[in-house]
């Protein structure tokens, strides 16, 4: 048995009338794989969409590489993504990080045992003007942070998706 359902094929096959060429249907696939997976894409999952897209492997694998929005392992319930480019660390964005760290007792690249929170370092978000940021998620962007900041926002996390996680 693969690793996706069989709804799910189905749910991408629906979307290929939508675009030229199966191919075109990767972005959307792949967003779809991950809703169904928890936040992640699971082992096997790049192989099987390569399969039903009628394209290579590689290709699925590359894409899913390159943009920080797709997750090859687990991440938490409450995926926290804060911009380590040069325009978010000059405004602070390394301190901003540690304290999440701290707060959350993790590492960036690491979940909280209850599987609430992970943190992860990103590359350019596109919100330079308003740095230093971070995206939770797909949520909109939360901007012109201060480490003051970090207890709000993981109390209205918590408040939104769970409980626990924060010592």
């Amino acid at each position: 048995m693969g690793v996706l359902s069989e709804e799910l094929k189905q749910r991408i096959a629906a979307e290929f009338p939508k675009y030229p060429e199966k191919r075109a249907v990767l972005l959307t696939a792949l967003h779809f794989i991950q809703a169904e997976h928890d936040g992640w894409i699971p082992p096997g999952a790049a192989k099987e969409v390569a399969e039903l897209l009628e394209i290579l492997h590689i290709e699925v694998e590359e894409v899913i590489s390159f943009y920080s929005l797709f997750h090859s392992e687990p991440v938490g319930k409450c995926h926290i993504q804060i911009c380590a480019n040069l325009s978010c660390c000059l405004a602070g964005a390394r301190p901003l990080i540690r304290a999440f760290e701290e707060k959350l007792d993790i590492r960036s690249g690491e979940i909280t045992d209850d599987g609430l929170f992970s943190i992860a370092e990103v590359e350019c978000l596109g919100s330079c003007g308003t740095a230093p940021m971070l995206q939770v998620n797909n949520e909109p962007f939360l901007e012109n942070l201060k480490i003051e900041d970090v207890p709000a926002i993981l109390d209205k996390l918590r408040s939104r998706y769970g409980t626990t996680g924060v010592k």
